[in-house]
């Protein structure tokens, strides 16, 4: 990233920046972490011309909203309480989720990305069934959740600050490979498995959780995806906005220093996998 792209990244935006460029993008640039989430996933789309697609969680909205511009039909679907937030920057195609159920007809999408949704519900096998029975023939699945590493050195200091699974609506915390191949055996058949996000910058994330769990209580709303930001709250400039403008050069320095870990797993995880002919229909 250029020395002038960071610097636009401190400034507080003005009325018409509001207007020509969506609040969720402009916050999604203060983020290393949302933008190194969003190329694993841009390394795993196939060529989207034509394709119905469906993201299933999409970040709140922002990686919902870029999805959509690198072309195809795109639907989006989240918990209930969020999906007003995630009308607010990609409009229409929005839908409400209720646990694992997915209201779509069969063999309705070519592509369905899932993006930290499945560690937020308890009946994940039925969810994995749901999602094999709304792709097509062939249709491609993209799914990022976060990855139980053995030995994190990071995530008893995360229990301990009081960053658990439950703030933020976790009901497991996250998937090891094996499980993760486990769940979606029989039904899909693995193309590419990735982790990502190592020591530096998930230091990065929790100092952040901290952050919000010390310094912006009510602010922003909290829900069973964890805290959800509108654009009311960018145009206010919470703490938590704030923070990441200033100390944005520092966290783009700590997670290329990531690189130097290439021996390590990440602490989130990613798979593309491709609707197997053997399920059963």
């Amino acid at each position: 990233m250029r020395v002038r792209e960071l610097s636009n990244t401190f400034s507080c935006p003005s009325p018409s920046e509001l207007a020509s460029v969506p609040w969720a993008v402009m916050l999604f640039r203060k983020s290393v972490l949302k933008q190194e989430k969003l190329r694993e996933i841009e390394r795993l789309l196939p060529h989207l011309e034509g394709k119905t697609c469906l993201d299933v969680g999409g970040d709140n909205g922002v990686i919902s909203y870029l999805l959509r511009q690198k072309g195809g039909t795109w639907h989006s679907a989240d918990m209930a309480e969020t999906v007003e937030a995630i009308r607010e920057i990609v409009g229409q195609n929005v839908h409400p989720l209720e646990g694992a159920s997915l209201p779509f007809p069969d063999k309705h999408f070519d592509l369905v990305v899932v993006i930290d949704y499945l560690e937020h519900i308890h009946d994940d096998h039925l969810f994995v069934e749901e999602v094999f029975r709304v792709l097509k023939p062939g249709g491609e699945l993209i799914v990022n959740v976060p990855h139980t590493k053995r030995g994190s050195a990071l995530r008893p200091v995360r229990l301990a600050l009081g960053l658990t699974d439950e703030q933020h609506g976790h009901v497991r915390p996250g998937y090891r490979e094996s499980e993760l191949r486990q769940l979606l055996d029989g039904l899909f058949t693995i193309r590419a498995v990735r982790t990502y996000s190592r020591f530096f910058s998930h230091l990065i994330d929790t100092v952040f959780g901290l952050v919000h769990a010390r310094f912006t209580k009510g602010e922003p709303r909290k829900t069973s995806k964890g805290a959800v930001v509108t654009q009311a709250d960018f145009a206010q400039g919470t703490t938590a906005s704030l923070f990441s403008s200033v100390l944005y050069p520092l966290c783009w320095f700590l997670v290329q220093l990531d690189r130097l870990l290439f021996f390590t797993k990440g602490y989130l995880l990613i798979v593309g996998a491709e609707k197997a002919a053997r399920g059963s229909e």
